[in-house]
């Protein structure tokens, strides 16, 4: 039986080295951004997320569970250059649960685009449109997803499924 969205599962899915650097946008209390810094024990993950609350309860989280390779940053990721991060020094960014909430989805993807590295990796999961629970308004399909990151330069690499409610969608950088 498919469950709910399981970021320990969905991370299990992708080949990570352990120097590796990565972002999560949209991370919010950091609910991949945690499980990935355990992950890239000896690299670093940003987490990256415009509402203070949440960030503040990520910063609690990772003192708590003495986390010492996330970077928290309160930032607008619809902004051009919203991360602060510098251009092509990620090997990989996810955005779960984020498109959704936004009016401009091709500025937070074009802005992974830009902190990529070549080969670099984009994973989008986000709410199925015909999923029973889950917000109401805002849910892009897959294929809207699909054309925005294929606009902006991104190639498909693979579709994977994110539990009941949610669809998962890898891009690459050439």
């Amino acid at each position: 039986m498919k469950s709910f969205l399981n970021p320990e599962e969905i991370l299990n899915g992708f080949k990570l080295s352990p120097n590796m650097v990565a972002a999560e946008f949209g991370c919010g209390s950091g609910g991949f951004a945690v499980p990935l810094a355990k992950r890239l024990d000896q690299g670093l993950v940003y987490a990256i997320d415009i509402q203070e609350s949440p960030l503040s309860a990520l910063k609690s989280r990772v003192l708590l569970e003495n986390i010492v390779n996330i970077k928290i940053i309160r930032s607008d990721l619809e902004k051009p250059k919203g991360s602060t991060l510098t251009a092509d020094s990620l090997g990989l960014v996810l955005i779960p649960n984020v498109l959704f909430q936004i009016k401009d989805k091709s500025a937070i993807i074009s802005e992974a685009e830009r902190v990529l590295k070549s080969k670099g990796k984009l994973v989008v999961i986000d709410w199925l449109v015909q999923a029973t629970q889950g917000p109401e308004k805002g849910r892009v399909s897959p294929e809207k997803v699909k054309d925005i990151a294929e606009d902006i330069g991104f190639k498909l690499e693979k579709e994977f499924e994110a539990g009941k409610y949610h669809y998962g969608l890898v891009f690459i950088k050439p």
